[in-house]
């Protein structure tokens, strides 16, 4: 891992395809994507909270929207951090810290007595997020056999849109047990603050089985702690060519250099523009709007006059979705290829996103100011807002991280990946606090512009993204840094 807190260049190191354990090897990727799933669900569990916060505190849109969107603002402290943290005390030990990040925020948020203390639980609950988005799928890449990589590197997307599930159902069965978001459940409590300390759980049972899985055994390396190594790598791989995969990564570990934003520059001082590529991915992954569904889906609905229980309902049913065609990418991307996939998500999510612009856009207005959907209209709008969700998840949620992890070459990787990793928290933070604010003036301005993004992205992928299906990292590394990005394979 680097220490701007991407992966590291070499490969894994755990080669040996006859002798690995698998079922060992499946239990620790496991263990490790336990904190994609607290990802995921600290990213969405704000969802059920957010119309009783507003009641609760008495906060504008804009207040609102920043509330909601702070937990990003960790998010990108976290990742830039937990890379050098986790190379100078370990990986396991930094997945324990982002246990107990997680924790703290859940009871902290849980108990807020105001905003303010909200905010600052929900930025440390953030932090969390941050670096398990950057520890999980590089411990699980320094201890995966190649044969498998892939497919235990998906389980830190599983474990994210899991996440965001079972948060959500969380939400709609507090909210209902309450009759309602802001109605009274356990020891006086409200249904929305037992949405955030129920994250507790989790979060526990993600600390306490980091002590069961084995630390790195490249970070035991970096440190000389050979014997420790050696017992985990026999414990994975049998005897079999023991010394020599110790020997390899003590000599690659010897001929690493610490990444350097420099690097990202070319001859001519100016950045790369494959650099400027994997900051566009990055960038168009979030304004397509997809966290506006995850984070404000139940007060969308809600705006346009569904129930509040209906809303939930809604909701749980969309992560459904989500999980199911993420499931469909895992299962295509090796086989249909990146750049065909994210073409055909950006031209469904055009599509839908302009259905909803027009819809939301063309309903009348209510006495109160809310847009009434009667008639086809609502089920047009649901049908296209699950359609939009189905079109992203077979895409441009999985493909981007994919796409991003090989297209750079070795020498610029690490530090490519720490900025289109930061510039994603970033385009995320400014889509989620700018919702609210949006929405008041115009919920078909807000999904007309979405569905401009949706538009420009097929025209950036069409123009400028090339495939890199059926290329290996090493050969990646051979291509010229002035290029945009590597040649299709003839």
């Amino acid at each position: 891992m680097s220490e701007h807190g991407s992966f590291s260049n070499e490969p894994s190191y755990l080669d040996d395809e006859e002798t690995s354990s698998g079922r060992s090897v499946v239990r620790i990727a496991s263990v490790a994507a336990l904190g994609g799933f607290l990802f995921g669900y600290d990213s969405a569990v704000i969802n059920g909270a957010v119309s009783a916060i507003a009641d609760q505190f008495q906060v504008g849109a804009t207040a609102l929207g920043f509330a909601v969107a702070s937990a990003l603002l960790g998010a990108a402290a976290g990742a830039m951090t937990a890379g050098r943290f986790a190379d100078r005390f370990g990986r396991l030990f930094t997945m324990k810290v982002a246990a107990v990040l997680f924790f703290i925020s859940a009871i902290g948020a849980g108990l807020s007595p105001g905003l303010f203390l909200l905010i600052v639980f929900r930025i440390l609950g953030g932090a969390g997020v941050g670096v398990a988005s950057v520890i999980a799928p590089a411990y699980i890449a320094e201890i995966a056999p190649p044969r498998i990589r892939g497919r235990l590197g998906s389980l830190q997307q599983l474990a994210i849109v899991t996440g965001i599930f079972i948060s959500l159902l969380a939400d709609y069965i507090f909210a209902t047990a309450a009759g309602g978001s802001t109605g009274e459940l356990w020891f006086g409590l409200e249904a929305w603050r037992w949405m955030f300390l129920a994250m507790a759980i989790p979060a526990i049972a993600y600390g306490f089985l980091a002590m069961t899985i084995p630390e790195s055994p490249r970070y035991l390396v970096a440190k000389h702690r050979i014997p420790e190594a050696r017992k985990i790598l026999g414990t994975l791989l049998g005897e079999k060519n023991l010394e020599i995969t110790i020997d390899r990564i003590q000599r690659t570990l010897s001929h690493e250099k610490p990444p350097s934003w420099r690097d990202l520059k070319g001859p001519a001082g100016k950045v790369l523009p494959i650099v400027w590529i994997g900051l566009g991915l990055s960038v168009f992954q979030q304004f397509v709007g997809i966290n506006v569904i995850f984070y404000y889906s139940n007060i969308l609905w809600e705006a346009v006059g569904f129930s509040e229980a209906d809303s939930f309902k809604i909701t749980v049913f969309t992560a459904i979705v989500n999980i199911a065609t993420t499931l469909i990418a895992i299962g295509t991307v090796d086989r249909a290829g990146r750049k065909p996939l994210l073409l055909i998500g950006s031209a469904g999510m055009a599509v839908t996103l302009a259905t909803m612009a027009i819809i939301f856009g063309t309903a009348a207005v209510g006495p109160n100011g809310v847009p009434e959907l009667g008639g086809a209209k609502g089920i047009i709008a649901l049908v296209a807002a699950n359609l939009f969700v189905v079109a992203f998840g077979m895409s441009w949620g999985p493909v981007v991280w994919v796409l991003l992890g090989e297209m750079f070459p070795n020498r610029i990787r690490a530090a490519a990946l720490s900025l289109a990793a930061a510039g994603q928290w970033v385009a995320n933070w400014l889509i989620t606090v700018s919702f609210p604010a949006l929405k008041d003036i115009s919920l078909g301005l807000a999904y007309g512009f979405y569905a401009a993004c949706a538009i420009l992205s097929f025209l950036f992928v069409s123009r400028l993204v090339r495939e890199t299906k059926g290329r290996t990292l090493e050969e990646m590394g051979t291509e010229s840094s002035d290029s945009a990005v590597p040649s299709p394979r003839h």
